[in-house]
Parts: C-alpha cells; structure tokens; sequence
C-alpha cells in the first residue's frame, strides 16, 4: 500500500506573480550566494594552514617530500583552497537561495522530493569524498612512489601544487558519480527509465563503470576499482529504489 509522506501534495502556495517580482528575487538570490561564497572563501583563506594539513594526510608516509618549489607556491595553494574549499563551505548557502528562489512555484510532493534528493545527494556526496580520502589517495600515494621506483626515478620531492591538484580532483570525483542513484531515481520518477529497463543494462553498465573509472581517477588499478565498485553497488541500489516507485511505494 502506498505511503502518504505528505498532506496535500498537489497544493501551492505561492499565488501567481508578476514578473518584476521574479526579476528582483532572482536579483536578491544571486546576491544573498554571492555574498555567501565570499565569506566561505575568506574563512578558508582564514584556515588554510589547516586545510593544507588534512589534504596532505593522505601523503602520511611522503609528506616530508611535499615541497613548494616556486615563489609563489604558497599563494597558489591558498588560492586553490579558496576556491574549492569556499565553494564546498557555500554549497549550503547557495542552495538555500535557490530553494528560496524556486519553492513558491512547487507543489507539496514536489518540495518533497527535491528536499529529499539534496539531503541524499549531499549524503552520497560526503560518502564519495570519505572513500576518496580514507582508502583510495593513500594507495594512489603508495602506487606512483612504486611505480618511480621501478622505472628508477625515486622522488625525493614533490611539487604541493600537483599533489594538491591530484587530491582535489579525486576527492571532487569521487564525490560527483556518487550522484549516479540519484540522477537515474530522478529519471525513473518521471518514467524517462524504468527499473527492467536497468536490469536489462546490467552489464553495460558495470563495463562503464570500470571505463569511467578508468578516466577519473589516478591512473593505477586500486584507485579505479574503488571507484568501480561502489558505482557497481549505487547501480544496483537504483534499481531497487525506481522498482519500489513503479510499485507505488513514493506515492
């Protein structure tokens, strides 16, 4: 039997509006983000020393070798941090704007459904981003030291702004396909795919899996398996979620 999640779900309660009213909350919206980023970014900025810290935790066994070989090694690093590490911090804030800015023309279950899929997607998000952090960056540490010692080119130093570069972009990776069950419930929701349909894809999919991995992560097998796998297992759990919404269940 189906589950109510919600009292009338059809309703809105924004009434219609005019457009210059729109035009001055869309204004409003990009300035409450803006101004947010700001902030985040100057509080990163603030703990960078900190940041830098936890990004290199990973490098544990390597991180006397983390070196800033330029002038302006520091400042790029701060920068770097800056960006995405006030991006990160903002993320929040920018999407409260826009569910300011665009919840008065939803009705209740779709409210419902897009509050839902931001509090599994920013959950997904995080997961990615520990598994990133705890098990795949250390072994992509310990995977390129071996591989220059094999070919005999033994790293004494290592240049911070790759290995910065490196990290954030497995981390931010592994965070974005951990987005995958959402976008195909999100799909099935509105009967673009369907849960058969998926199953019947099953094995297309785990080689695409390993194929995307392949490309978004350092370039040895460990750090492309961890990735391949759980998208392996997010696949399979997005089956079972649009089968449960074809029976009605998220009605």
């Amino acid at each position: 039997m189906a589950i109510n999640l919600i009292k009338n779900p059809d309703e809105r309660n924004d009434p219609p509006r005019p457009l210059l009213e729109h035009l001055l909350a869309l204004r409003d919206m990009f300035i409450f983000a803006a101004v947010a980023w700001v902030v985040c970014a100057t509080i990163a900025c603030v703990f960078s020393p900190q940041i830098l810290a936890w990004l290199k935790s990973p490098a544990a066994e390597s991180s006397d070798m983390l070196q800033g070989l330029d002038l302006t090694s520091g400042f790029s690093t701060i920068l770097s941090i800056m960006i995405w590490g006030g991006t990160a911090l903002a993320f929040p804030f920018l999407v409260y704007a826009l569910l300011r800015f665009i919840f008065p023309a939803l009705t209740n279950r779709e409210k419902f459904v897009l509050m839902a899929i931001l509090v599994f997607g920013s959950a997904f998000f995080l997961a990615g981003v520990a598994l990133a952090y705890a098990k795949t960056l250390p072994m992509v540490v310990v995977a390129f030291q071996k591989i220059n010692g094999w070919v005999g080119l033994p790293v004494t130093t290592i240049r911070i702004e790759g290995y910065i570069s490196i990290v954030l972009k497995t981390i931010i990776a592994f965070g974005l396909v951990f987005q995958l069950p959402l976008i195909l419930f999100v799909l099935g929701w509105f009967g673009v795919i369907t849960s058969k349909g998926l199953r019947e894809k099953r094995r297309v999919a785990i080689v695409l899996a390993f194929f995307m991995a392949m490309f978004l992560t350092p370039p040895d097998p460990m750090s492309q398996i961890f990735m391949a796998i759980p998208l392996c297992l997010l696949y399979e759990l997005s089956i079972w979620a649009i089968w449960l919404k074809e029976k009605g269940t998220f009605s």
